[in-house]
């Protein structure tokens, strides 16, 4: 039988105030509460609760059949806790259907497999301690930020003892392969991935509300009729990946696509050649028999599906290089209140912010931006970095003194 492999990425950063010069070495206070909160409890009233309770009820019409997987970061975990409780016990509930798979990744939702692997190990630990305390369970199966992926990256999630991992699925990555099919590192023939079909994944994520799209509009029955068309091989895996908030949130409650998803599990469960797994029983099920190789670093961001969202200008490359070098010193001062928000500052969206990209890719960085401009993003952002640097030494001068 041939699998799709629905798989939803949760996610809210906590977002900085303008923060200006004249803030530097009086104000520790970083993030924009309000806003925060703000954008929180739209996107929890619009997409997690709505979106939750439909699954909920989806599981247990069709009898543990349909099932689904997610990563949420630790930064959205954190949130859900202070301020939503009732979104986390929807996630709760869901967890003890069985039909819920919880994923690894960073806690902080950064780019810390790429400048530095200890605090990538942190982090990675992190994330598996706060899934297993909240649901009940120990994550097999990784996502790393973003979708982020390079040969190193395999080879390392393997020694943490996860089963496989998933990726974006880029031509870069698996042209010379059959597609959806269960691939394995080529360094290592151990390690399975999951490749993201990006055009179906898009065409729910995205499309689905375009009105100028040729398939405008689209049906759970035409959308399963594509699945069906598409896995003609018993081995074929349809990962369908993407961020949980489009439903009700990117797409709006009224275009349709909460009745899209109530209908898409029956529509593909009537074929009895398709049907649902999570990530870790697609391993299971299925042989990693086609090699994909990541030496440059890939991602699911942008049309170049690359690191240039987050790395494409000076200004990027600036924040990261200075909020990673700050590590040793960071962490030799044992505050944790400190190394709590040097770690918030790793956040990826910090960087997705100060993207300078145009056409459709500027467009997608401008909807989530907070700021005016992405120069307005470096700026509030090196000013923290300055006034962040006063605290570490102080607190470094007070130890050395004790």
């Amino acid at each position: 039988m041939a699998s799709v492999c629905f798989y939803f990425q949760v996610h809210q950063p906590y977002r900085l105030k303008e923060y200006s010069f004249f803030h530097i070495g009086r104000d520790y206070v970083y993030e924009n509460h309000d806003l925060n909160l703000q954008v929180l409890n739209k996107v929890a009233d619009k997409c997690y609760v709505k979106a939750n309770a439909l699954l909920l009820q989806l599981i247990n019409k069709h009898k543990g059949e349909f099932k689904v997987s997610f990563s949420i970061s630790g930064l959205a975990l954190e949130q859900f806790e202070q301020f939503r409780p009732d979104v986390l016990a929807s996630f709760q509930a869901l967890a003890k259907t069985g039909c819920v798979e919880f994923l690894g990744e960073t806690y902080y939702h950064s780019l810390a497999a790429l400048y530095s692997a200890e605090e990538f190990q942190r982090q990675v630990d992190l994330h598996k301690e706060k899934i297993k305390a909240l649901f009940g369970v120990e994550p097999t199966v990784f996502r790393n930020t973003e979708l982020i992926y390079n040969n190193n990256l395999a080879r390392y999630i393997q020694k943490q003892g996860y089963v496989g991992l998933l990726c974006e699925g880029t031509e870069r990555l698996i042209a010379a392969n059959p597609s959806n099919k269960v691939y394995h590192a080529e360094t290592n023939k151990s390690i399975p991935v999951l490749a993201r079909n990006y055009t179906l994944s898009d065409d729910i994520s995205f499309r689905f509300s375009d009105q100028n799209w040729k398939e405008w509009p689209l049906s759970a029955a035409k959308f399963s009729n594509w699945l069906q068309e598409i896995a003609v091989e018993k081995d074929d895996v349809l990962n369908l990946f993407m961020d949980y908030e489009t439903f009700g949130e990117h797409q709006w409650e009224e275009t349709g696509i909460f009745e899209f998803l109530n209908d898409l599990p029956e529509q593909v469960l009537t074929n009895t050649s398709l049907g649902f797994k999570t990530p870790s029983e697609v391993f299971k099920s299925y042989q990693a028999n086609y090699p994909i190789t990541a030496p440059e670093t890939i991602s699911w961001a942008d049309a170049e599906r690359d690191m240039s969202a987050w790395q494409g200008n000076a200004m990027q490359h600036e924040c990261l290089e200075k909020i990673y070098e700050m590590e040793e010193s960071v962490k030799a001062t044992g505050n944790e209140a400190l190394i709590h928000c040097w770690s918030k500052l790793q956040a990826s969206d910090h960087f997705y912010y100060m993207s300078t990209k145009h056409s459709s890719d500027g467009a997608v960085h401008s909807y989530f931006s907070p700021y005016n401009t992405p120069h307005d993003a470096y700026l509030y952002y090196m000013n923290i970095i300055a006034d962040f640097e006063i605290r570490v030494n102080k607190s470094l001068k007070v130890k050395s003194e004790m």
